[in-house]
């Protein structure tokens, strides 16, 4: 071979080998921007509209990137395989302490094949929210989640008998359900399989990071051991509806405690028979008198669990109840009550209080 070969050979690699690479990459970039680009829709209208919406995903506990990517590309939230492999693995270089998450996932095909990988590997899963009123008691939420389609509320009320002591070693011993001690609020959970376990373990955390402290600071100024002193707020959360007379309604309770008096609290009567009275239908003589052991007209000290959950502001008042010597209140029909020293007091009281609302 002379020279002018080599020369020509030379020139011709110096020329058209540059194009080459030059062609190569942009096929790789032109396909790559395909790959991971978000799918558009192809017609407008109504068609368009429903394409944007995003579908709901569920990551198996244990999947693995490629049968993550096979999902996803079958339900046409993504355009290849490859490229998910690719970011796989390039999020895997960048976190090597990380992993894709089991979940329920809201995701859309408009969105970047990078942007569904990283929200997958953060964990970023669909929440529910769900909110226990205070108040409410276990039959109450039973219903409330079976409404909401978590789960059914026998399935509830059954896992509310299950007591885990030795992940909640607080709890008192001989409980026969967790009635009381599910603390009322407002919750996010991840959707997707949620079990009667997971909301109640949720709110007895929360229990044990809200309300316990409370107990466990003043437990040396009260007399009352864990469950009676969820059991007497849990009264006092159903009596009181304004808040200023939380602390009152608990010195009454108190101070019939103190006495050997019967507690007489209409809603230990309704939590019995699982009823609940209006002011257009109160409890009749022959409901207060039906034997039970939640009814304080006819058993002396408290029932032998709480009647409902209560709420901070009850729980707090039960440990700093306001001195009185009240032993007697009625409701108004606005929320607020009549206290009274005396039986005679709370006779007149009472009697007054039905003549105004017959009158209404």
């Amino acid at each position: 071979m002379n020279f002018k070969q080599k020369s020509w050979k030379r020139s011709f690699l110096l020329g058209v080998l540059p194009l080459t690479l030059l062609f190569c990459g942009w096929q790789g970039w032109a396909w790559w921007s395909w790959a991971i680009a978000p799918i558009q829709p192809v017609t407008a209208g109504a068609t368009a509209d429903n394409s944007l919406k995003g579908l709901q995903i569920q990551i198996p506990p244990g999947a693995g990137s490629q049968q993550i990517g096979r999902d996803l590309e079958k339900a046409g939230l993504i355009r290849s395989r490859l490229a998910w492999n690719l970011w796989a693995r390039y999020l895997g270089w960048k976190d090597p302490e990380g992993n894709f998450k089991a979940g329920s996932y809201e995701l859309s095909p408009t969105q970047p094949l990078s942007a569904i990988a990283q929200k997958i590997w953060r964990g970023e899963v669909v929440q529910n929210s769900y909110t226990i009123p205070e108040g409410w008691s276990l039959r109450q939420m039973a219903a409330y989640f079976e409404e909401r389609g978590f789960f059914s509320a026998k399935d509830f009320l059954a896992a509310t008998t299950q007591i885990d002591r030795s992940q909640f070693p607080w709890l008192p011993a001989n409980l026969p359900s967790l009635e009381g001690f599910l603390y009322p609020d407002t919750y996010k959970i991840a959707s997707g399989g949620i079990t009667p376990q997971d909301v109640i373990k949720q709110m007895l955390n929360r229990f044990e990071q809200v309300a316990l402290p409370v107990y466990r600071k003043e437990r040396n100024q009260t007399t009352l051991d864990l469950k009676q002193w969820v059991t007497l707020a849990s009264i006092v959360e159903k009596e009181a509806v304004v808040a200023s007379e939380r602390p009152l309604i608990a010195g009454v309770f108190f101070s019939r405690l103190q006495k050997g008096m019967r507690l007489e609290s209409d809603p230990t009567v309704e939590y019995a028979l699982n009823i609940r009275q209006t002011a257009d239908q109160p409890l009749t003589l022959a409901q207060v008198r039906t034997a039970s052991p939640y009814n304080t007209y006819l058993n002396p000290g408290l029932p032998p669990t709480p009647i409902a959950s209560p709420g901070l502001a009850s729980l707090k008042a039960t440990l700093d109840p306001e001195k009185t010597d009240y032993l007697y209140f009625v409701a108004r029909y606005d929320g607020t009550h009549v206290f009274s020293r005396t039986l005679q007091e709370h006779e007149a009281a009472v009697t007054k209080i039905r003549k105004e609302r017959s009158g209404q």
